[in-house]
């Protein structure tokens, strides 16, 4: 059975859903908390919302702090790998241990996994991602510095916002 719960962070109302074997999915913020929770029953029709139990607090602390602007990574956060394929598996244990503040290139992973020229199908596996946070996505950018592309809610912007709060990238000045 997946059970979800909500929970607020600095860029809005997140879900997270799990299982047995730990975190079966992250959404990022829609525009509200309730449009989150249609996306994760959009998602997962039979999840229950339901109180975190210990370790699923634990990873909503850490995401939470990270989006609050600690430095930390999240790597004993459990996820269920069962449920993507073993490529997608590869990509997400390297992007893992992207530090906060810090970023690769689509094609630093691929060279990585000993496949350059997959960079293409790097950026598939991470647009597949159903781990944002944990699996930090948003530190993979494009070529030659390129933002790349973000499939979360609030796209690229989205992406830019959590690189801003991790300290990768300077916030863009406004005229306003």
């Amino acid at each position: 059975m997946t059970e979800f719960a909500l929970f607020d962070t600095a860029i809005g109302s997140c879900g997270v859903c799990w299982g047995e074997h730990g975190i079966t999915r992250v959404q990022l913020p829609e525009a509200n908390a309730a449009r989150t929770t249609a996306k994760v029953l959009r998602d997962y029709p039979d999840a229950v919302e339901a109180a975190p139990p210990p370790e699923i607090q634990h990873a909503i602390d850490a995401m939470t702090a990270l989006l609050d602007g600690a430095r930390l990574d999240l790597l004993e956060v459990e996820v269920d790998e069962d449920v993507v394929p073993e490529f997608h598996r590869r990509v997400y244990e390297i992007t893992r241990a992207i530090p906060p503040g810090k970023t690769l290139t689509y094609g630093d992973i691929a060279h990585r996994l000993g496949m350059p020229g997959s960079a293409q199908a790097v950026g598939q596996a991470l647009g597949a991602n159903p781990y944002p946070i944990v699996v930090p996505c948003h530190r993979v950018l494009a070529a030659g510095g390129g933002n790349g592309g973000f499939s979360a809610p609030g796209g690229v912007g989205t992406k830019l916002r959590m690189l801003v709060i991790e300290g990768a990238i300077a916030e863009e000045p406004t005229l306003f």
